[in-house]
């Protein structure tokens, strides 16, 4: 039998499979319902002069693709930032969720939280299961959000933050721009996860279709909207943008503590800003600000 050639398309069709057939993309529900909807997914090539740029913006601790690679596979000291190719994919939540997760005041629902929880673990899954199925078709490939060297970071501008970023990656991936609450708004709208693997493969770039990264907020580019501010339980949102450090003591440890009251599962979970409002399930039109 012929081996399958690995390119864009394969990829492509490799991470819809993991979404559409295992049985780890659930909630967890009597419901039986999936966490996420088909996904989207994006590439960039490792010599993109955008990582760079995040290094110079975010911080020296943050990685490049071909910093990562080197992690990994410290064996491969030849390798060329241009040989390599970022995978990445946004997994939406489904309508049920946006809906529910919409309605809710100053904590998520029950769904949004076991997305967060069980969504994510089903990510990490579909993380593992690319890497497996790239190395069986001999590439070389590691997802950095589950290698010991990921790691967070209480320093720079934009602290906390961490040295890889999945939002960034698919950002250079052309699938989707920053909100005013640092949500990424995508196609499929900012309520949804992503995730991102490196590979040894040269994969054709997939199209930025835009050159600011806050095209999509109506806020930055129509001075319009900012419907996400009054979402915010903890006023973290405002004109000035997203106070991280307010947000996260509200995540980390209020809603952390509710959800572990209440449904027996310690997750760090808000999301209301992500939520009722233009962006929630795609590109939001200028007339919706």
């Amino acid at each position: 039998m012929d081996k399958p050639k690995i390119d864009h398309a394969w990829i492509t069709a490799a991470i819809e499979d993991v979404v559409a057939t295992s049985k780890e993309n659930t909630l967890n529900l009597p419901t039986g319902e999936k966490a996420f909807d088909a996904p989207l997914v994006g590439f960039a090539n490792g010599a993109d002069p955008l990582f760079e740029h995040y290094v110079i913006h975010i911080g020296d601790f943050y990685l490049t693709p071909v910093e990562i690679f080197k992690k990994a596979f410290p064996q491969e000291t030849d390798v060329d930032p241009v040989e390599l190719t970022v995978i990445s994919w946004v997994l939406p939540s489904t309508t049920r969720t946006r809906k529910e997760q919409a309605v809710a005041v100053k904590r998520p629902c029950e769904r949004w939280i076991m997305v967060r929880h069980y969504g994510e673990l089903f990510n990490e899954s579909l993380r593992r299961s690319l890497v497996a199925r790239l190395s069986d078709a001999g590439i070389q490939a590691v997802a950095p959000m589950l290698e010991a060297f990921w790691s967070h970071s209480d320093t720079g501008p934009y602290a906390p933050c961490s040295n890889w970023s999945e939002r960034h990656a698919a950002y250079a991936a052309g699938l989707g721009t920053f909100g005013l609450c640092d949500g990424l708004i995508t196609p499929v709208g900012k309520a949804m996860r992503t995730g991102s693997v490196v590979a040894r493969i040269a994969i054709p770039p997939s199209k930025r279709p835009y050159t600011d990264h806050h095209a999509y907020c109506l806020f930055y580019s129509h001075g319009t909207c900012g419907k996400c501010i009054p979402r915010c339980p903890v006023k973290a949102i405002s004109e000035s943008g997203h106070d991280k450090q307010t947000c996260m003591r509200y995540t980390m440890y209020k809603m952390k503590a509710y959800s572990h009251d209440t449904y027996d599962i310690a997750v760090s979970a808000c999301g209301l800003c992500q939520t009722g409002i233009p962006c929630m399930a795609h590109i939001p039109h200028p007339d919706e600000g």
